[in-house]
């Protein structure tokens, strides 16, 4: 969808996704020093919030007006913030991070097709600082077969290989974890499947 269909999406319901950030945002960020960190594709900024009250100074970035406004709402709500997080809105495929920018740069759920992605991944690459982390989590490519939940549509799913090989060359990077992760599911017979990458830039 476009951002004018993401848009009618995120009005016909309160937090598509929900309050809580991702499993594996917080299993893997609580690791690491707090500092400037980019949630692109934030959508209603569950993920934002959680950095931000974890002490990260947190720029997240949409195409969808209205997952922004929801997302500043939230955070205007949430505990007291030991960090901070501001809201731009931005398409990830034309609207690009500025280069070595950022200690921390996720992208969650980030469904495109592959020539699309390729372009996001790489200005996400690019935005990381040394010695800073680059983070993506998405539906892995099996998910259709063997697990539950995401995207009906194979060519917007990925696996952890398909990251790699979209930010080859961009810079540097050590792979910490590059993987299909189970996440079970509440009331599902079978556990969504998510692409796990984790990258230090050297």
């Amino acid at each position: 969808m476009d951002a004018t269909g993401w848009d009618a999406r995120y009005a016909s319901r309160d937090l598509i996704w929900g309050a809580a950030p991702n499993r594996w945002v917080t299993e893997i960020v609580t690791g690491l020093t707090p500092g400037t960190a980019l949630d692109l594709a934030c959508g209603e900024g569950r993920n934002a919030i959680w950095l931000a009250a974890a002490g990260w100074t947190v720029t997240g970035v949409d195409f969808s007006a209205v997952a922004l406004e929801r997302a500043a709402d939230s955070a205007r709500h949430a505990a007291p913030l030991s960090g901070s997080v501001t809201w731009r809105r931005g398409d990830l495929t034309t609207d690009h991070p500025d280069p070595v920018s950022s200690d921390l740069v996720l992208l969650a759920y980030l469904q495109l097709p592959a020539e699309q992605r390729r372009i996001a991944l790489r200005a996400a690459a690019a935005a990381v600082r040394p010695d800073g982390h680059l983070l993506v989590v998405a539906h892995h490519s099996d998910t259709l077969v063997d697990g539950t939940g995401g995207p009906r549509d194979p060519d917007v799913l990925y696996t952890a290989e398909d990251a790699l090989a979209d930010v080859a060359g961009v810079a540097e990077f050590t792979v910490l974890r590059a993987e299909r992760a189970e996440r079970p599911v509440d009331g599902a017979p079978r556990p969504a499947l998510d692409t796990v990458l984790l990258l230090r830039r050297g």
